[in-house]
């Protein structure tokens, strides 16, 4: 048996008490094979015992069933755990203003350009909009869009001990390098300076009590990704790819970093998904028309007609989550709604949360939710 045939075999298995199975979840951290031997690492992020034995015991015996392997070796990996809270202090990643927080979660993105902050903003105000507590940390500086997206940019005020209060936006708590540097943003910081203002940015903002803190990341793997890594423990990243190959050739490198630090990768975005063409014919009705690229395109008995364009190829969140072993949380398609959400500065899970494509982040966040806290 291949790696992808365990995979295939694997999802067979259903996580305790849900109807995913263990790979769509994410809890598949590695497959190992070495002749008749199988080593299996599995990342689950539960503190009930019984229920990581019962997923370990269901591996190792759909494997035994196949008969492909003498030795099977089934391990579980600390990756996604939060530890209590005296081994955080133990740990030298982990700061003190951020013992509060409960979820830290990274959207990343190795290629500019794919809506990563987009996607960023309305996952934090959909979580906001189900009662969480949630933060949101607009890290790119060298390009912010946070104070765009949300449709304000003021400065945060300091306590008495220099400490930055976070402003509150739609409920939720955000900063931003652009509320510091306002227009000037500093595109030729470098090295040791992007990582102390990335730092600070934890050590030095009164976050208080979380449930979430979402990070929106600069794209690639630079100075800021370097520092967050070393310097904080990340219940995971998301990557937010676009469809075409070039992106997916980005992305790979920006997933495969995140892995070796040992930070777990907890799904992969596609956005852009394809464009939406709706339209109507008047005076026609229960017809087809040809659209060269498309083909046959019909049009219902009120003349209204709706088909897909997919710009971009199509399928590269599926290829690249497969890759992974993580799960697809979902294609975001190219919208209208989503521009102008974003140029009023209200994201679209606020200014029209009943759209399909707003539920294509609502049913994102419950997938979050579902990972980090089966």
């Amino acid at each position: 048996m291949n790696k992808q045939e365990i995979l295939n075999l694997l999802k067979e298995i259903n996580y305790p008490g849900f109807s995913r199975d263990i790979v769509s979840f994410g809890m598949i951290e590695n497959v190992e094979i070495d002749g008749k031997n199988v080593s299996i690492a599995l990342k689950i992020t539960t503190d009930k015992d019984e229920k990581k034995q019962t997923v370990v015991d269901a591996v190792k015996n759909i494997l035994q069933e196949t008969n492909a392997f003498e030795n099977i070796n089934v391990t579980l990996t600390n990756q996604g755990h939060t530890p209590p809270p005296t081994q955080q202090q133990k740990a030298p990643a982990g700061p003190t203003p951020l013992e509060g927080i409960k979820h830290i979660v990274a959207i990343a993105s190795g290629k500019g350009g794919v809506g990563k902050s987009t996607v960023a903003a309305n996952i934090a105000v959909a979580l906001t909009k189900k009662g969480h507590k949630v933060g949101l940390l607009d890290l790119d500086i060298y390009g912010p869009s946070l104070p765009i997206i949300l449709g304000f940019n003021e400065s945060p005020k300091l306590t008495q001990d220099k400490k930055l209060i976070p402003l509150d936006r739609y409920g939720m708590k955000v900063m931003s390098f652009g509320f510091i540097s306002g227009n000037e943003t500093p595109t030729i910081w470098r090295g040791p300076l992007v990582g102390r203002m990335t730092e600070q940015f934890f050590q030095d903002v009164l976050w208080g009590e979380l449930d979430y803190l979402i990070l929106d990341l600069p794209p690639g793997t630079g100075d800021v990704q370097l520092t967050l890594t070393q310097k904080l423990r990340l219940s995971g990243a998301i990557i937010v790819t676009t469809p075409q190959d070039i992106a997916l050739s980005d992305v790979r490198k920006g997933a495969d970093m995140f892995r070796k630090v040992q930070t777990p990768v907890l799904g992969v975005i596609e956005n852009m998904s394809g464009l939406v063409i709706k339209g109507h014919i008047s005076g026609s009705n229960d017809a087809k028309m040809d659209i060269a690229g498309i083909g046959d395109v019909n049009v219902d008995e009120n003349g209204d007609f709706e088909f897909q364009i997919d710009i971009f190829k199509k399928g590269g969140g599926v290829v690249e989550s497969d890759r992974l072993g993580v799960p697809l949380l979902g294609e975001i398609p190219i919208n209208k709604e989503i521009m102008d959400a974003t140029d009023n500065g209200k994201p679209l899970v606020l200014s029209n949360p009943d759209s399909p494509v707003a539920q294509v982040f609502i049913q994102i966040v419950d997938r979050i939710q579902t990972i980090l806290q089966p």
